[in-house]
Order: C-alpha cells, then structure tokens, then sequence
C-alpha cells in the first residue's frame, strides 16, 4: 500500500465529510441543495472524462450508469430534507448506518460476499451494532427539549431514501448477479470511470424534475442559492473519483475496496462533528460522548462486514 494510495483514500473522507457541513452553511431549501449538488458533481464528470478520455459508455452500461445516478439524487434529496428537520450532524450517522445495513445486506444474499454461516452470523451482528450505534447519536439527554416528530419524519425520510442510495451502488454491479448470467447482454463490463459521468447525468436528471415540480411553490432556478451549491457538488463529486480511485487494486496502485471503503465511512466523523461545531447543531456533554461512541460502533461495525468478503 502506497503512500499515495492513501493520500488518495483520504479524500474522500474529507470530501464527504465537509459535503453536508457545506451545503447547510450556505442554505436554501432542499431543491437549491440538490440542483447545485448535482450541477457541480455534473461539472467533476466533465472534467474526468475529458482529462482521463477514460470513455463514454452505451447501451445497458449507459442506462445503469444514469439509473445509479438518478438513485443517489433521490437519496440525496431525502437526506436533504432531514437536514433541514433536524440537522446534519445528527441525519448523516442515521443515512450512514441505513446505507451500510442496505449494502451489506445486497452483498451478502445477492452477491454472495459473506461466503459461509459464520460470516453472515458475524455479519448480521455487525448491522444490529451499527443500528445501536446510530441510535446513540440520536440520543437526547433533555427529553423535553425533543422534537420526537421531527426526528422520526427524518428517520422516516431516510428509510426512503436508502432505497436511492442502495440503487446508486447496485445498479452498477448487475453483472455480477448469478441469476444474470446470460439475461443481460453486457458484452464489456464499465469501469467505475465509464461510469462517472452516466451517473452524474442521472443526479442532475431527478435533481432537475424535482425541482420542477416546486416550481408552483418556488423557482429555485432563478435563485443564487442553487448556483452556490454548486461548491458543494465539488465537495462531493472529487470525493466519489477519488474513491472510484482508491477503490482500485492494490496491484493496480489502489488500496483495495474493502480497505478504501472502511477509510471512507470516517467520513461521517467529519459530517458530524463539522455539524455540531461549523453548524452550531450543539449538543451536551454526555449527548457528545454517546455520539462518539456511536460513530466509533458505526465505522467498527462497517470494517467487520467490508472484511468478511
């Protein structure tokens, strides 16, 4: 392992990371939020593609590509709205610990990733400490200060929108099912940078309808807080290549997948911490130790399920 490979595995940490601190500082409703996300992202796929030459997909691999993208833009936007319920700081753990429970779950029964009984014992224990975990973080020490309806319309809006998040890694991976062996006629599977910018027309694909159907409420493409997002679609868009990056072989100059996604779900840390502190989002003396702790069982909990492929 290189240490360049892991000067590159560490930005998506901080990309992610800072993605929810920065889009919440600079405002607006949802609909601004995603359309500069997905706008800026857009921009990142542009500049790959040409840079890289890596090339552009057809067919299926095209139509997957934009359908994972238009996954994660749903995602998204149901993660923006508990933002504006109840704060990033304590949305990102819970969508974290939702995309962690949805994706090992795709792994283990539809790719065979946990192979044998005492990996998926192991690994379904590791997602009921995941989910306490993310219970922790949510924990209020002033019951009367709650908004309980707040944060289960949040958890709500994100039981939803892991469903997004779940399509924007799995659609890429059909090819990989058993059961699609000989029905899908994919003749070259796509590398993950084939795959960038099918998915960043995807985000800003749904990104765009949504905010359609706002606009009897409000036109959000004629206000300058959408554009401004567009800072945060950097955020995010240069954090998902440099993962796409680091997830390569270590053979091929990587750090692995399982190594490159454990590294990446400390991002949560920064979300939350960056939340609290950049936000204002305060929390108690003994609500910042539980949601440490949380988090500590969230990231622990991940690398168990990433290495018992």
């Amino acid at each position: 392992m290189s240490a360049l490979a892991l000067l590159v595995g560490i930005i998506p940490v901080i990309g992610w990371g800072f993605f929810p601190t920065v889009s919440s500082k600079i405002g607006g409703k949802p609909a601004n939020q995603i359309l500069g996300a997905t706008i800026g992202a857009l921009i990142v796929g542009f500049v790959v593609f040409l840079v890289t030459g890596c090339g552009f997909p057809t067919g299926l691999n095209l139509f997957l590509g934009i359908l994972s993208g238009c996954g994660w833009g749903f995602g998204q936007i149901m993660a923006f709205k508990g933002y504006s319920l109840i704060g990033s700081s304590r949305v990102m753990p819970i969508t974290t610990a939702f995309q962690l429970i949805v994706t090992a779950l795709w792994g283990a029964f539809a790719l065979s990733s946990w192979p044998g009984v005492a990996n998926k014992v192991i690994g379904m224990i590791a997602l009921v400490v995941i989910i306490i975990g993310a219970t922790l973080t949510t924990w209020n020490e002033n019951k009367e200060n709650t908004n309980a309806a707040a944060l289960r319309k949040a958890i709500i809006y994100q039981l939803i929108g892991v469903i997004g998040y779940w399509l924007y890694s799995a659609a890429p991976q059909v090819e990989n099912l058993k059961w699609a062996e000989g029905f899908i006629p994919r003749t070259v599977p796509m590398s993950g940078l084939q795959a960038f910018l099918p998915q960043t027309i995807g985000m800003v694909l749904v990104a765009v309808i949504y905010c359609l159907t706002q606009v009897g409420k409000e036109n959000v493409f004629k206000e300058a807080t959408s554009y401004k997002q567009i800072i945060a679609g950097f955020f995010f868009g240069i954090a998902a290549l440099a993962y796409l990056v680091a997830a390569q072989p270590v053979e091929k100059g990587g750090l692995g997948l399982s190594t490159a996604f454990v590294l990446s779900q400390v991002s949560v840390v920064i979300a939350t911490l960056t939340g609290i502190y950049m936000l204002g989002q305060k929390k108690t003396h003994k609500e910042m130790v539980a949601t440490l702790i949380g988090l500590a069982l969230i990231i622990i909990a991940a690398a168990v399920t990433a290495f018992l492929n």
